[in-house]
């Protein structure tokens, strides 16, 4: 499996209206396995996780402009670009 992990500033007052423009779509992208978004207990920056199937799906992702529309809308609630960690995922667990 293959995926990124990001950190995302959200503008004063906008984390609501990101979170629920992020849990608004139905539909899940080819290769998605699955995608989390933490608030951490020390107040810092929200951290997000998107697992795929493999990197092909991923880039594939990356590259569709549906979700550079998305990408967009996210970044109105943000202070600035979402640092990213990608790579793959070699070890693990789900209950």
């Amino acid at each position: 499996m293959y995926g990124t992990i990001f950190e995302i500033k959200v503008k004063e007052g906008q984390e609501e209206s990101l979170i629920e423009l992020m849990n608004e779509s139905d539909e899940t992208p080819e290769g998605m396995v699955a995608w989390f978004l933490m608030r951490p207990d020390d107040g810092s920056d929200l951290v997000g996780v998107a697992v795929f199937e493999s990197k092909e799906a991923h880039v594939k992702n990356a590259n569709d402009p549906a979700t550079n529309e998305s990408f967009m809308k996210m970044m109105e609630h943000c202070e600035s670009e979402p640092t990213w960690k990608d790579g793959s995922y070699i070890a693990g667990a789900v209950a």
